[in-house]
């Protein structure tokens, strides 16, 4: 070690100017030339004229009142332009300035002896990570303790740490002042804060420029964009160029929030990933969990764009299980890490950052040694390791209870997020991909996840497990079944009279799936209406206008908002089924349009995650009627005016799947857990047919409104056509090897079928023959169900996109959110070209069909749910969206403009999707009831 001794160093500069350009040929232009590390971005060569950099020494040397009785430590290479400044800021002071050998830079404990013992150190300027270095007991005894010699510590070159994180190492006496130092080495200028809550960057250097602009180039005075940075004289030569203009700005890649004036630090354009569809910046994992108390420090890496992984410094009572957990509680699940590692030190490089380089290499050898010592010795080691992903995916405690055999991810605490996080650990865990893991996951409990896996690496031992065969159990042991080829026959099946005559009705599904069927005569088919599929431009006021005479004491006057009444049960029903007709709080917006208020609410026991069907027939002497399954196995029927139950059927299983109505309209077709299709008779819920399936059915049925066909997908991957008046399968097809979660979607012109599925497959299909027209892979699972009009057909996708398609098949656009797309998307030609979607982003989006942005709402919560488009005489006839959030509230918007209308808010998550009939909106939610809400102008309820 060696101790420069004081000396002063003054020198003039000239820069000449020629026609508004820098130029780097003249005499005494340049200061010194050093190449950029590339930590933060592309190399480069950058050459510094003495105009960019004697300005930082006298405005440094100013605010951190240098004196010749400071000792300054040299903490960077002469490669890393900080050292600049360390140096000519200490020798232009007369400050005395302490350089050590790189060796001990590299012992935390001899160099903070060496800074702070025995040559008293009065100001460090250094980067967060070599600040960490020293760990959190030197740091609080020496560096920052209450007698430390240190006024001055700037900290810089990468982002500044979680305030929280220094309150803890400062103790209460110390008067050091920390300061945050923001700078880029192409302009040689910097912005210095001192430490504040929140940390803005603070204000420019002496003759320093900064702008904060927008994707487009735009001036931000408000909101996040790109910190571009300059001034008039503050010019550096980048590589190979030869003149700049004057007062050039360079483009740094760091974002912002500019708030009140001010720049808060959001993160590197280098470290923004998108991970499940979300973008953000992965230092915002890095603060959190500098935060957490059992952290020492630590450093993320997005490791191979696939994986986000979390290198930890633990404390003594470190537990990674713990430290998951407390991570799932601060951070949404696309920035909880897939993988904790933890190491002895954090790797640097020789300018003091954290070398992403070696975290990677480390990393690798974690998979090698992983690899190596996950070799499964038997089918007893899997179950066990399973369980611990199990716990670690979930943040259950380790040492927490057996997990029972019945456990089903999504009903433990996971959603499809953490569902693909686990999915992607067994596959480490196996050493090889596992076709058809995910849909098992989703859909069927551990010890079915775990046979799953066991049937793929030990074949041999098939024996050892014993398996109750899941649904076929449940099958075999329906009573008064038997099997006949891929359907089912009742043995004891009643003498079924299908009506001779078809009923003319229109029925409501989400998404705007109007089915206007039957009207024979043009006096009764309803205005604007199609017979393929396509819905009417607006709900025809004869239908929603049929109120029964005894219910229109309550829906007009007062005595609806007097009282609550409980509806006698009519269908022989528990008493802890009813039904109750309420007036519940109204909510309003500051400048609502409309007030939402319960109409009736019917107890299903259970969560309703369905979404409902609507009904109104024509005949003036029967009501329209609402259907809608729920996980206590119920379907029920619903007057849509008068909340009673009209009939209620138990079903073998959960019921996820929404209903839809037969082409005769004599008959609800719904899929269920049990793997069984349930044709079931509209008038009383007794069973017509069921059809088997070989896995649980979450999808929902279509009907082609000209052959009559019934289409559903099934988890057992494949998509099925039905004739239920035969009761014969006429066609089914391999969707190879991913299951059909979402429902189909029919096209009259060109009569296909659209299909999707987990592994991402978007297929076309002959509805009459069964057979694949086209087929594009996603490469993400794919939860939302297609949609189209005349002319594309559209579907969202977890990785964040909404995809539209030709009939053809040839991809026309895609348009990205920031978050995962489980909203099938809403097509109607009341607004002719627009689209409309919700993600987990929280926002509602309406695009064009050129897939172009035309507004975004910011909901409270994500959007999980199809929104649907309305038009009502009684609401002045404006053209709205229903949409809801996951966290129950129930959104109606202006869908031209994406303005809020009217807003309530149910007590419990919606995963249900809404449908409109006239200004009733009806949906399904999470505390186990279905609710009708009634929609009316302000002030004219």
């Amino acid at each position: 070690m060696c101790v420069l001794q004081k000396q002063r160093y003054e020198k003039s500069q000239l820069v000449l100017f020629e026609g508004g350009y820098m130029d780097v040929g003249h005499k005494d232009t340049l200061a010194y030339v050093l190449h950029t590390s590339g930590t933060t971005g592309i190399p480069k060569i950058v050459r510094v004229p003495h105009k960019c950099i004697v300005p930082n020494l006298s405005y440094f040397r100013s605010i951190f009142e240098i004196t010749q009785d400071d000792v300054l430590f040299l903490a960077s290479p002469l490669t890393f332009d900080p050292s600049v400044v360390e140096l000519f800021m200490g020798l232009t002071s007369g400050a005395s300035i302490l350089v050590v050998p790189n060796t001990v830079k590299m012992m935390p404990v001899e160099l903070s002896a060496a800074l702070f013992h025995h040559h008293h150190v009065t100001v460090l300027q250094a980067t967060p990570t070599l600040l960490r270095r020293f760990g959190a007991h030197i740091i609080k005894s020496r560096l920052l303790s209450a007698n430390t010699s240190l006024r001055v510590l700037a900290l810089g070159g990468e982002a500044f740490p979680a305030l929280s994180l220094l309150k803890s190492w400062k103790h209460k006496e110390n008067r050091t002042k920390i300061f945050n130092l923001y700078g880029i080495t192409e302009v040689s200028s910097w912005e210095n804060s001192l430490m504040d809550f929140p940390i803005p960057l603070g204000s420019p250097l002496l003759g320093t420029k900064l702008e904060v602009r927008d994707a487009n180039g735009s001036a931000v005075l408000e909101g996040e964009g790109q910190i571009f940075i300059g001034g008039e004289e503050r010019i550096c030569f980048l590589d190979d160029e030869v003149t700049v203009p004057l007062g050039t700005m360079r483009e740094t890649g760091d974002f912002v929030r500019v708030k009140n004036e001010k720049l808060f630090f959001l993160g590197r354009k280098d470290n923004q990933i998108k991970r499940h569809g979300k973008r953000f910046n992965i230092e915002c994992l890095q603060q959190a969990t500098e935060d957490l108390c059992q952290i020492e420090a630590c450093a993320v890496t997005w490791y191979q764009q696939e994986k986000l992984i979390l290198f930890v410094l633990p404390k003594d009572d470190f537990k990674e299980t713990e430290t998951l957990r407390e991570l799932q509680k601060h951070l949404p699940a696309y920035a909880v890490p897939d993988e904790i590692v933890v190491i002895r030190a954090l790797p640097l490089t020789s300018h003091g950052k954290v070398d992403i380089s070696e975290l990677k290499k480390i990393y690798q050898n974690h998979l090698n040694s992983r690899r190596r010592d996950s070799k499964l010795s038997d089918a007893e080691e899997l179950w066990e390791r399973l369980q611990y992903l199990w716990k670690s995916v979930l943040g259950l405690p380790g040492d927490s209870t057996g997990i029972s055999k019945d456990a089903v991810f999504l009903y433990s605490g996971g959603d499809s997020l953490k569902a693909l996080r686990f999915y992607d650990e067994i596959e480490m865990l196996v050493g090889k991909a596992v076709p058809g893991l995910l849909e098992v996951i989703l859909s069927h409990s551990i010890e079915e996840v775990y046979r799953h896996i066991l049937k793929m690496l030990f074949p041999d031992k098939e024996q050892l497990m014993n398996p109750d065969n899941g649904v076929k159990r449940k099958l075999r042991g329906n009573s008064g079944e038997e099997f006949h080829g891929k359907y089912i026959k009742l043995t004891s099946e009643r003498g079924l009279e299908i009506a001779s005559g078809l009923i003319p009705f229109i029925a409501l599904n989400r998404g705007n799936r109007f089915f206007p069927v039957n009207f024979t005569t043009p006096s009764m088919q309803p205005k604007n209406t199609v017979q393929v599929g396509v819905e009417p431009l607006q709900q025809p006021s004869f239908l929603h206008s049929k109120i029964p005479s005894i219910m229109k004491s309550y829906v007009q006057g007062s005595e609806l908002e007097n009282r609550i009444l409980t509806v006698e049960n009519k269908a022989n029903i528990n008493d802890h089924s009813s039904v109750q007709q309420i007036h519940a709080e109204c909510s309003h917006l500051s400048v609502a349009e409309l007030t939402l208020c319960v109409r009736w609410k019917s107890n299903t026991r259970k969560c309703v995650d369905a979404s409902p069907l609507v009904i109104v027939p024509s005949k003036e002497e029967e009501s329209a009627s609402v259907y809608v399954g729920s996980h206590s196995h119920a379907m029920q029927a619903i007057d849509l005016y008068s909340g009673e139950i009209k009939w209620e059927k138990t079903l073998g299983d959960r019921i996820e799947s929404s209903a839809c109505v037969s082409k005769c309209g004599n008959f609800i077709v719904v899929g269920c857990y049990d793997g069984l299709v349930y044709v079931l008779q509209r008038s009383d819920g007794e069973i017509h047919w069921t059809f088997v399936t070989e896995d649980i059915v979450k999808s929902s049925a279509v009907v082609d409104p000209s052959s009559g066909l019934v289409y559903i997908g099934s988890h057992d991957q494949h998509v099925y056509a039905l004739d239920i008046y035969k009761k014969v399968c006429v066609w089914k097809l391999h969707c190879e090897g991913g299951a059909v979660f979402s429902s189909p979607c029919l096209s009259s012109f060109p009569h296909h079928l659209y299909v999707a599925t987990l592994e991402g497959l978007l297929l076309a299909v002959n509805p009459v023959m069964g057979s694949k027209i086209w087929q594009s892979s996603l490469g993400k699972p794919l939860f939302s169900s297609p949609h189209c009009n005349e002319s594309y057909v559209c579907v969202g996708c977890v990785d964040g996109n909404i995809y539209c398609y030709t009939h053809s098949g040839q991809k026309v656009w895609q348009f990205s959110t920031n978050g995962p797309v489980f909203s099938s998307p809403c097509l109607s030609s009341l607004t002719k070209q627009e689209i409309f979607f919700g993600s987990h982003d929280c926002f509602i989006y309406c695009c064009n069909m050129e897939g172009n942005l035309l507004w975004k709402f910011e909901a409270t919560s994500s959007v999980y749910g199809t929104p649907f488009i309305f038009q009502s005489d009684d609401l002045n006839n404006k053209i709205l969206l229903a949409a809801v959030s996951t966290d129950g509230k129930v959104w109606i918007l202006n869908a031209k403009s994406g303005t809020a209308e009217g807003v309530d808010e149910l007590p419990g998550e919606v995963f249900s999707s809404p449908i409109v009939w006239g200004t009733k909106l009806v949906v399904g939610c999470r505390n186990d009831y279905v609710y009708c809400l009634d929609l009316y102008l302000a002030g004219k309820k």
